[in-house]
């Protein structure tokens, strides 16, 4: 077997410097999780814009009747009051002298080291550094040291739990109980009003040194502060190790919970901060083995954002609870409530399909089990089959608001049509379903699970299809592009839809009780109206897109994201023109690019590429792959690169309420789908590489069929390694090979 390079160290992503102005972004880059937990990385000491945040996935909760459910902003473990002589430490006061901020990506460690000269004279070093363990997955440890340089000075430090964290001025839980225990653990117990979800916080906090303590429990904060002396020179130092516990609704309570959860802390406790940080980098780094993929490139920020996106997709996936699935902020921030879109089965899904197909099967499996409600939300709209809710928590009842912002130039808060129209989501959870089956063939999985979803979506589109002269259409329907509403035959949804009848029809067996159904199936594959592109190559977006006038979107564009069209005009008013929000019929090209030609596709993307704003930060990202597969490299990397600034580039307040978890995700994927080149239709895996100028070569992990594959591109050449000894068929710039253990090939240029 090939020896392969040594691994590059893993990222760094450095705060550029203090400010005020990127505190939040940086709070949710630097969430350290492991997809049950998820922290933001805010500092310890309190700043007034600061939002902290700690997040366990699934925990939702409705404030009142008439709200919508969210992912509940739990108690605070992380802040600490810190007070040197008379001054409160803030670097708002005083001096800093020295500040570094950092994220390592390859065990979720934040830390933080800063010179600060007090108003009062003395120069004093801190040092921070905090993880939540990869397992056990309740754990959280952090270490706070204070130095003074050059005189001594009273310290006193003040930490605990604090439960005035809301979400947004929303409070969800009720303090059942705080309690102080041993004179050592502090633990509070927390319940939502209906008594159907609990948790409980349970931290012990050490200093290095002799001080003086004392606990208080006041206005839902159970506090412990310490009372000392900073001598010159000597570092003090405070651990803190806690652990964070919940019941979700329908989990029965454990016999003597809070004991247990005591037991379990002191356990970890006792072997102090750096050894439970080796612990869960060395599980980390075995993660990392099987997921991480390694650039040659000029530019170090392209590993940074590649390290970044493949640690956020471990920590905002609850790979560990099928009932869960990911947010749209991950566990990051409250963005969009903590609800579950398409993104999760179209952006997230794939990375894990093919690193760690478990994963990807507990995802489906979070769609499979809320088969009931979705099934209940199409009856109640006069359909059969199953359609799911726009945004999901963990119920599976739709969550979608009905309105969304007021828009400031009309006054009128913006109805939302999402959850009444945008049902492509049923079709994106087959295509998923379908994948998982293609790259693992998962026999059981196939016979239950998704003869379950692949049947009751496609009796959804059956049912919802209007007969038009002859054929089957889809009316009233919003596609992946959110400023085009309530047309008809949007061409992603049509195309979508066929394909997820005709994978049911060749999933389900022919056997009596679906003979009724596979009647209906080809019938509406046989008349389902699917747009064909024009004379010169074109695809209508859909019935009316091309009737509609056009604008310059030149400055809309310049400041994507930003939804700063809806500053000049109305939704309504962008609904009657041709302007796209995000990829509508390109994403139907990235996900069935069998079913176009080339030269169709390169033709779609230069008429809808001016027309499109990006303002979803889904974007950006889909048109690099699709201009990658089709030969348009000087598309694909520039849109490439922005696409990985989303969240990282300069824009301070780029991810204040969350990072972008599915824009995150593109980054994998325009990696790995769009210059590596992979496809995986029909149960076949495909690789067509097109590295950009200035990668020199491209490493990856692949799980593909029960196998191992690492594979390594140059520009000169494909590697591909096998772990197991049966063979694997590649189709490798469109030659199929079978690959037993190893091959090695040229790559035409």
């Amino acid at each position: 077997m090939k020896q392969h390079p040594l691994p590059s160290p893993h990222a760094l992503l450095r705060e550029p410097g203090f400010d005020l102005h990127h505190l939040n972004k940086y709070a949710s880059l630097m969430t350290c999780g492991n997809g049950y937990l998820g922290i933001r990385g805010a500092h310890e000491e309190a700043y007034t814009e600061q939002v902290r945040g700690m997040y366990v996935a699934g925990f939702y909760h409705r404030a009142a009747p008439q709200e919508i459910a969210e992912l509940v902003n739990l108690p605070d473990i992380t802040g600490c009051k810190i007070q040197i002589g008379r001054t409160p430490f803030s670097l708002l006061a005083g001096t800093l002298l020295s500040y570094q901020r950092e994220f390592d990506t390859e065990l979720g460690e934040i830390r933080r080291e800063l010179v600060w000269q007090s108003p009062e004279g003395g120069r004093f070093r801190l040092q921070s550094a905090r993880f939540v363990a990869r397992q056990p997955h309740q754990l959280v440890a952090a270490t706070l040291t204070l130095t003074a340089l050059d005189q001594p000075a009273d310290l006193l430090l003040a930490t605990g739990i604090d439960a005035t964290q809301t979400n947004s001025g929303r409070q969800h839980l009720l303090e059942e109980s705080v309690r102080v225990l041993d004179q050592r653990y502090l633990q509070g117990c927390y319940r939502t009003p209906e008594q159907d979800m609990t948790a409980i916080l349970t931290s012990l906090c050490q200093l290095s040194t002799d001080a003086v303590i004392s606990y208080a429990a006041k206005n839902r904060q159970l506090t412990q502060q310490f009372r000392t002396t900073l001598p010159v020179g000597v570092p003090v130092t405070l651990e803190k190790i806690s652990w964070v516990d919940v019941c979700l609704p329908g989990d029965a309570e454990p016999t003597d919970w809070q004991p247990h959860c005591l037991a379990r802390l002191a356990e970890q406790a006792a072997k102090g901060y750096d050894a439970l940080r080796a612990d869960s980098l060395a599980q980390w780094q075995a993660w990392w083995r099987q997921a991480r993929v390694e650039v040659e490139s000029d530019d170090a920020f392209d590993q940074l954002a590649l390290d970044v996106s493949a640690y956020h997709l471990a920590a905002m996936t609850p790979s560990h609870d099928e009932r869960c699935s990911v947010a749209a902020k991950g566990l990051t921030g409250e963005g969009y409530k903590g609800h579950v879109f398409w993104d999760t089965d179209i952006f997230i899904l794939p990375y894990h399909l093919l690193t760690q197909p478990e994963t990807a099967r507990s995802l489906l499996r979070y769609r499979y089990h809320r088969l009931p409600q979705a099934e209940q939300k199409a009856a109640q709209c006069g359909y059969r089959g199953a359609l799911f809710p726009w945004e999901s928590a963990f119920t599976g009842e739709e969550e979608t608001p009905p309105f969304g912002l007021i828009n400031i130039r009309t006054g009128q808060r913006q109805p939302v049509a999402s959850a009444l129209a945008e049902h492509h989501l049923v079709a994106d959870i087959a295509y998923a379903t379908v994948g998982y089956l293609h790259a693992t063939g998962d026999e059981a999985f196939r016979q239950h699970e998704a003869q379950a979803l692949l049947k009751a979506c496609a009796q959804f589109w059956i049912s919802r299809a209007t007969e038009v002269n002859g054929q089957w259409e889809l009316h009233d329907v919003i596609g992946p592009d959110e400023y085009t509403e309530h047309v008809n035959n949007n061409a992603y949804t049509n195309y979508l839809a066929h394909y997820t009848v005709d994978q049911a029809l060749r999933a389900l067996p022919e056997t009596p009780e679906h003979v009724a159904f596979r009647a209906q199936a080809q019938d509406f594959l046989a008349r389902c109206l699917l747009p064909q592109p024009d004379g010169q190559g074109v695809i209508a977006q859909d019935d009316s897109f091309m009737a509609k006038p056009t604008i310059d979107l030149t400055r809309y564009q310049a400041v994507a994201g930003t939804q700063a069209i809806m500053l000049d005009y109305s939704r309504a008013e962008v609904n009657e023109m041709q302007v796209l929000k995000q990829a509508d019929l390109i994403m139907l090209f990235f996900l069935l690019p069998s079913l176009f030609s080339h030269e169709v596709q390169r033709a779609n993307l230069d008429y809808y590429l001016p027309r499109t704003i990006h303002d979803s930060s889904l974007s950006k990202a889909i048109h690099a792959i699709v201009a990658c597969r089709t030969g348009r490299a000087d598309l694909a990397w520039p849109l490439y690169r922005q696409a990985m600034e989303i969240d990282l580039g300069p824009d301070p307040h780029s991810c204040d309420d969350g990072i972008h978890a599915a824009a995150i995700s593109a980054i994998w994927l325009g990696a790995i789908m769009g210059f590596a080149g992979l496809e995986y239709q029909e149960g076949e895996l495909a690789l067509a590489p097109r590295l950009p100028p200035h990668w020199r070569g491209l490493r990856f992990p692949l799980c593909w069929r029960g196998q191992r594959l690492h594979i390594h591109l140059s520009r000169q050449a494909l590697h591909i390694d096998v772990a197991g000894d049966a063979p694997v068929a590649i189709r490798v710039q469109g030659v199929l090979h079978h690959v037993t253990r190893e091959l090695t090939l040229p790559l035409e240029q």
